[in-house]
């Protein structure tokens, strides 16, 4: 049973977000109360770890069809205990948020709103998926911001659409890599409507955008150009699309964005909180994840 919890979690996933959250919470002016980005963090950590729980529910038949292995489909985690589990820690994250800052709150239900829209029915619908996913993440930032500064700062709303054009590019290459299940089960996702390669153009595009915006909004570091290296290499695996070549894609990226969302924080800060959270990635990103997303020896 804990395994399949833990494998619900995705623990290679689980810094991002936090980090997201924190960089939101650091922007300038100003450097926050300790408490703050350590809320940021936290919050936005729970509720993606909720988001994976309520994602599995609604995807239970789809991954019954091209992931029988995940822990629902395969009978290790019941549909009812994700439900409960998911609600329970999104319920968890707002009643935290409301005796902190009621503002935070409504927007962190929004964002818990996105999340339910984007597994229960945005995702099978296309592009409008896509974004929702990236709406989620840009929502977080804005979250982090509220929580440190009772009125963003100006750079909030450039860097929140560069992190919206960001995640909704990752989750594109997300869905190259499960064409073929989601044409099974009945998925319109942008890459069974309009092909792979069309799919990595709209990709390469979108993260142009959001590289380009945070260059333009946010202090430099020497981490921006290595994310925008490693986003680079991530788009050069996909010069030939398979669903193991869109993993290893994808799991550049996993690494690129940690990156990025330290960037935006403090040096003293950034770098050794990146150094921290990249050894359990890395690790748990080796071990897991290939079994977490294909069948055995579905994944050339």
């Amino acid at each position: 049973m804990l395994s399949a919890h833990v494998q619900t979690w995705r623990p290679y996933t689980l810094a991002y977000p936090g980090l997201v959250g924190m960089a939101g919470a650091a922007l300038p002016p100003g450097p926050p109360a300790w408490w703050q980005p350590a809320l940021a963090w936290a919050a936005a950590t729970l509720g993606w770890v909720a988001g994976h729980y309520l994602g599995d529910y609604f995807d239970r038949d789809l991954d019954a069809i091209s992931k029988p292995q995940r822990p629902i489909p395969s009978g290790r985690l019941s549909a009812r205990t994700a439900w409960w589990t998911g609600s329970a820690l999104a319920a968890a994250v707002l009643v935290t948020l409301v005796a902190v800052n009621w503002r935070v709150s409504v927007l962190a239900l929004v964002t818990v709103a996105v999340m339910v829209a984007y597994s229960a029915v945005l995702k099978s619908r296309g592009l409008s998926g896509n974004l929702a996913r990236g709406t989620a993440t840009a929502l977080a930032l804005v979250c982090g911001a509220l929580l440190a500064h009772p009125v963003p700062p100006p750079a909030t709303a450039v860097v929140a659409v560069a992190f919206l054009c960001h995640d909704t590019a990752s989750n594109l290459v997300g869905t190259l890599r499960d064409i073929d299940g989601d044409k099974r089960g009945g998925y319109r996702t942008f890459p069974v409507r309009h092909g792979a390669r069309a799919t990595v153009r709209l990709v390469a595009v979108l993260y142009a955008v959001a590289v380009g915006a945070l260059f333009a909004a946010a202090p430099f570091t020497v981490l921006l150009p290595a994310a925008a290296a490693l986003g680079i290499a991530a788009l050069w695996v996909l010069r030939t699309v398979t669903p193991g070549r869109a993993l290893r894609a994808h799991e550049v990226l996993v690494v690129e964005r940690l990156v990025l969302a330290a960037a935006l924080l403090p040096p003293a800060l950034g770098v050794p909180v990146l150094i921290v959270v990249l050894v359990p990635t890395l690790v748990t990103q080796r071990r897991m994840r290939a079994r977490y997303e294909f069948p055995e020896g579905r994944h050339a």
